[in-house]
């Protein structure tokens, strides 16, 4: 049996994914956080977090990256295709509200994607195919939902699937936020989301 372990696996992986998800979290929260203090959010030396990423512009890039992808991974996992429109919704937001630190990081302030996203690394003519898999996995399927229900009569025809789906991540993002800020229980964020997303977009009666 190989011994040899792939740059995500084991020790080294476990320290990477430690230093992206505290660096997310940390930085969701204060933009101006500095490396010692993500090495320490992380419970990680100033050294190991150098030996990882030599430099703030590298980590920032790799915690892009790397919170695209969870979200991604979050919406898989939520299996939006499969069973009736409304409650797949619900799984959705669920899966979406557990990313929270991750949302609030990339969403939280427009400057992070604009200084540290496929765009700003690569330009407009590289930035599909650096995030062709994220919005596969983050846009298609939400938006083949969003015409799955409206087309079953649940979700309202009128409003674009586009809109739809921009108040969707937009409600997401403020229950985070709200939860982080103390101005609702974390364990309510979920319900409150899809209670005030289910009445606002819902077929107008008659």
């Amino acid at each position: 049996m190989s011994t040899t372990e792939s740059p995500e696996s084991g020790v080294r992986g476990r320290t990477r994914r430690a230093i992206l998800g505290a660096a997310a979290s940390l930085l969701a929260r204060r933009r101006g956080a500095t490396l010692a203090e993500i090495a320490e959010a992380a419970d990680v030396g100033r050294s190991t977090l150098h030996r990882y990423f030599p430099d703030r512009d590298e980590l920032m890039r790799a915690v892009v990256d790397d919170s695209v992808e969870a979200i991604g991974r979050s919406v898989e996992d939520a299996a939006i295709g499969d069973g009736p429109p409304l409650e797949a919704m619900r799984r959705l937001v669920a899966a979406m509200v557990e990313s929270g630190d991750r949302i609030m990081f990339l969403w939280g302030d427009p400057r992070v994607l604009e200084e540290y996203g496929p765009r700003a690394r690569w330009g407009d003519a590289a930035e599909e195919d650096c995030e062709g898999d994220a919005a596969r996995i983050a846009d298609d399927p939400v938006l083949d939902l969003i015409r799955r229900g409206q087309a079953e009569g649940v979700f309202d025809a009128e409003l674009s699937p586009e809109w739809i789906q921009h108040t969707l991540w937009s409600l997401v993002f403020t229950g985070v936020e709200d939860a982080d800020k103390g101005l609702l229980p974390r364990h309510g964020v979920t319900a409150t989301v899809i209670r005030t997303f289910e009445n606002g977009i819902r077929p107008a009666a008659g």
